[in-house]
């Protein structure tokens, strides 16, 4: 059963995750860019499955695509992908610890990564360097504190009673 949330956080996280990804970064950081928009998704299918899905993820991966330059429809397949291996996987991966879930989601940016190279691969487009293939580990680092930040927020326990 999911808790009732604020209506602004939803939208809010969407746009800071896509925001997130825009940030300009020195080219020696920017094969570490996590993919913070799929971590956003990520928190938002495990813990609201009922308003959460694969059509939510399509619309904010066409966004993305839209907002970043990117091939049409490349963000939105990604993120679909990733929506519907954890709509698989959710009832497990709620009640892992999270060290666990930083270790499943790290998998989940590693077969990202994967289907960006194959989309590359099938489309003629020049392979993606080596470096690319760090960027899963700091989106792994970095799933505990998103998700506690989010969860923090959902919930409410940001106030003080």
């Amino acid at each position: 059963m999911s808790r009732r949330y604020q209506s602004w956080l939803l939208p809010v996280s969407v746009i800071v995750g896509l925001l997130l990804g825009l940030l300009p970064l020195p080219p020696a950081m920017q094969p570490l860019r996590p993919y913070w928009l799929a971590l956003v998704v990520a928190y938002w299918v495990i813990e609201d499955p009922d308003r959460i899905g694969l059509g939510f993820a399509f619309i904010v991966g066409v966004v993305a695509d839209i907002s970043f330059g990117s091939l049409l429809g490349e963000q939105a397949l990604r993120l679909v992908v990733m929506a519907f291996i954890l709509q698989r996987f959710r009832a497990r991966l709620r009640f892992f610890p999270l060290w666990q879930q930083a270790l499943a989601i790290g998998g989940l940016l590693l077969n990202d990564r994967i289907v960006v190279a194959a989309i590359h691969v099938a489309l003629g487009i020049q392979p993606l360097p080596m470096m690319f293939w760090l960027a899963p580990l700091t989106g792994m680092a970095l799933w505990p504190p998103v998700f506690l930040l989010l969860d923090a927020l959902r919930l409410g326990s940001w106030r003080r009673s």
